[in-house]
């Protein structure tokens, strides 16, 4: 069997029954483990599947968007890393947006106290650690409030947005992949993060490696559209190298 093949075989199994293990693909598809690591490591670059200890599961049953406390504790110091990382990326002076998510909230924790800048979110969390900041002058975007997120939403929050022109916009992402580029699981999220990125000079990632090959419902934009990647040093070697090659430039912290 050929490994696209065995390709086709593992995503149908992993579809048809929800996960599939490591050691039976092996004994199945009369090849070694290591193999079926490399096929799955393969299917998950190109965010058809999700890589979990001893297997896999399709990325159709990853669809649950878990809340702002939720997220918080997940690879607490890979997002601390990729925050810190970030900073190399800040103006001098000028404007800056904050999207919502918690590795953007770490990144507004960060922000130095001796540089006078614009601010721009529709993130509560955000807003709520840089409201008393005195260098910083914040603009807070409206619309609707979505309670998994905290984030502003909707017309409102797009129509405020096309008003500004910022120097870097700092975007998080629930899914990115080479071929589908950022995605979120959900459509007024998406339309935002559009909006974020359609008014700023440049648009930054940052996403600790968990996000990388993952695909959700909601398209926001290509890659082609983003300057810079900022992840963590769990992203394997090749996929940064085809993530560079459809575009940005990828940073490991």
């Amino acid at each position: 069997m050929y490994a696209p093949e065995r390709h086709q075989q593992i995503l149908a199994t992993a579809r048809a029954e929800g996960r599939v293990d490591v050691n039976r693909l092996a004994e199945d598809l009369d090849v070694t483990p290591e193999t079926i690591r490399r096929d799955l490591t393969v299917l998950e670059r190109h965010g058809l599947v999700r890589r979990v200890h001893g297997g896999a599961i399709p990325v159709e049953r990853l669809g649950f968007e878990p809340g702002v406390a939720d997220r918080e504790t997940r690879f607490a110091g890979e997002k601390e890393r990729v925050a810190k990382a970030a900073l190399d990326e800040l103006p001098d002076g000028g404007a800056v947006i904050l999207d919502a998510g918690t590795t953007t909230v770490r990144l507004a924790e960060l922000l130095p106290s001796d540089r006078e800048l614009t601010v721009v979110t529709h993130a509560l969390p955000v807003a709520m650690v840089l409201a008393m900041r005195p260098n910083l002058t914040l603009h807070l975007v409206g619309g609707t409030v979505r309670g998994r997120t905290l984030a502003a939403v909707g017309s409102w929050a797009e129509r405020e947005l096309a008003d500004i022109h910022a120097d870097v916009a700092f975007l998080g992402t629930n899914g990115l992949s080479v071929e589908h580029g950022l995605t979120t699981p959900d459509l007024a999220e998406a339309a935002v993060k559009r909006a974020l990125v359609a008014n700023a000079r440049r648009t930054v990632v940052l996403t600790d490696h968990s996000k990388i090959g993952r695909v959700e419902f909601a398209h926001v934009v290509p890659l082609s559209q983003v300057d810079t990647i900022i992840t963590d040093s769990g992203v394997e070697p090749e996929l940064v190298e085809e993530l560079e090659a459809a575009g940005p430039r990828v940073v490991t912290a």
